[in-house]
């Protein structure tokens, strides 16, 4: 950390989150405590406020969240740190085509994650060179040794095959250091990893390199550890350290507010459309109005569409292939410091193993949009592995998340728009089957606003649907109709926020009586 933040990372302390400043990554979350503290040496904030650490008044956590200046993104659920940094190089190196590093610095304990060599891999396919993945091999887990402990030659032989130039290191060797950090700067068009052989609690008496001392405070071994580190110090300073600083401004100011779909809706009452087709036609029109609105995929983009975005702009499509974990990390790191407008597709169902990914990204404060399609029981002969039937209330649990259900093409493309512009994690639903269009092209949509299809002065039931299910209400409006019981159809557009209002004064108009059909586990 001291040879990264003071001698070969660039960035601005009156800036932290610099467009054009080197991006670093704390996967490891628990090691906050380092990452303050280079911080705090660079002269962001003073040495003593350290010692607020942990402290339920203090902003310093035991793993860092972006609610700090100087943090991108929250971490310390392990595995996910390498996604979000290959997001950010992504970005540096193919949408800001920008000179800045990324940075992140991986435990050897959380390699064990599948989801970090999902991210290799995909760091290598891509051939990020302006990435450097720092592995911290220092054998200890946290109640027992890794699997691998100190075999760097497996690490070195594992990631040369993911396609990076991985060098092994002494990681207490500031010369071995600054070399390797200086090759990964003019390595072309491979990924570098640093894979440093390091021993945890190196040079604490009684306590480097044992078991059973992670996350412990040293207690009664404090002052000899510190007498002893004192003895070690060859120049006790006051030493001026000034970090290097981006050499230009090499990446432009964007703007990704105000998205506006390039065309209106342009669909015929009754017409038949899908609103997967819809939501690829509005992401190609906002594309258009805005050269910051990016598609990443699974591998699924001719199912959800994303790939009409990838025909008119194809320098914007992410291909992250069957890597859930990865791809959502990914997004999550290409939407950071508001350099992107991103949409994340693929089926509804699948977001259920980025779960975790999610979650951290709420966290991190993320802007970045998801669109599950071939949701719920529609899909019905592909068997139930592929619907989506726990999807709305995974995304509606995410804190600040705002979870569209659009039930046809014009809804739809206004739902994409409004994501566009929504702060906070929003999701978008949509099915498979063509559904006929029931709205007008210029009908105005409110995120929290429901719409009512059907009603008339005689309803005594409500009764509520979307997507699919929607239109199954109206049917059975019509059946009901005909036995002289008349009903009134909500649409609730968005799920969360529900409208509340809307369906209570609804509901009230029609003798209290709600039947609400939903196509979605209990």
């Amino acid at each position: 950390m001291s040879v990264l933040f003071f001698n070969t990372m660039r960035y601005k302390i009156s800036a932290p989150r610099d467009a054009s400043s080197d991006r670093f990554i704390l996967s490891k979350g628990h090691a906050a405590p380092i990452l303050y503290a280079a911080w705090a040496e660079a002269g962001l904030f003073p040495t003593s406020d350290l010692m607020n650490l942990r402290k339920i008044d203090s902003d310093l956590e035991g793993h860092p969240t972006p609610r700090l200046n100087f943090v991108d993104v929250g971490t310390g659920s392990l595995g996910q740190g390498v996604a979000v940094a290959c997001g950010m190089a992504y970005i540096g190196k193919n949408i800001d085509k920008a000179d800045y590093r990324t940075y992140v610095l991986v435990g050897d304990g959380e390699s064990a994650e599948g989801s970090i060599w999902e991210s290799l891999h995909f760091a290598g396919h891509y051939k990020l060179d302006n990435l450097c993945v720092i592995f911290d091999v220092n054998r200890l887990g946290q109640s027992e040794p890794t699997s691998l402990q100190h075999q760097m030659e497996v690490y070195r032989k594992r990631l040369d095959a993911f396609g990076f130039n991985a060098i092994v290191v002494d990681g207490h060797d500031v010369e071995e250091l600054c070399k390797a950090f200086f090759e990964a700067s003019v390595t072309k068009d491979r990924p570098t990893a640093i894979v440093a052989k390091t021993f945890k609690g190196k040079h604490f008496p009684q306590i480097e390199d044992l078991e059973n001392w992670h996350g412990k405070p040293l207690g009664e071994n404090a002052n000899g550890v510190i007498e002893h580190l004192q003895t070690l110090i060859r120049n006790a300073g006051p030493v001026q350290i000034a970090p290097p600083s981006p050499q230009k401004e090499s990446a432009k100011k964007v703007n990704i507010s105000n998205v506006q779909l390039a065309t209106p809706p342009a669909y015929q009452l009754g017409e038949s459309v899908a609103t997967r087709l819809a939501y690829g036609t509005a992401l190609a029109k906002i594309a258009m109005n805005n050269d910051r609105v990016i598609a990443l995929d699974g591998d699924t983009k001719n199912s959800t569409y994303s790939d009409k975005l990838r025909k008119a702009f194809p320098e914007r499509f992410i291909e992250c292939f069957i890597a859930e974990q990865n791809l959502v990390g990914v997004a999550i790191g290409a939407a950071c410091r508001d350099r992107t407008i991103a949409f994340v597709s693929t089926f509804a169902t699948f977001f259920t193993r980025a779960y975790d990914q999610i979650r951290m990204g709420a966290i991190s404060q993320t802007n970045v949009n998801f669109v599950g399609s071939h949701c719920g029981v529609s899909i019905g002969e592909d068997g139930p592995s592929q619907m989506g039937l726990e999807d709305i209330a995974l995304f509606r649990t995410i804190p600040g998340s705002t979870v569209f259900y659009p039930s046809d093409a014009v809804s739809t493309e206004r739902a994409v728009e409004l994501a566009a512009n929504t702060k906070g994690v929003c999701f978008i639903r949509t099915s498979r089957p063509n559904t006929a269009v029931l709205y007008e092209n210029n009908e105005p949509f409110q995120v929290g606003k429901a719409k009512i299809v059907k009603q008339s002065a005689n309803d005594t039931v409500l009764l509520i649907g979307a997507g699919v299910t929607l239109y199954e209400a109206l049917n059975a409006a019509t059946e009901l109709e005909k036995s002289g019981v008349y009903a009134r159809v909500l649409d609730p557009f968005t799920v969360k926020p529900i409208d509340k209002e809307a369906i209570v004064h609804n509901a009230a108009q029609c003798g209290g009586r709600i039947v609400v059909v939903e196509d979605h586990y209990k």
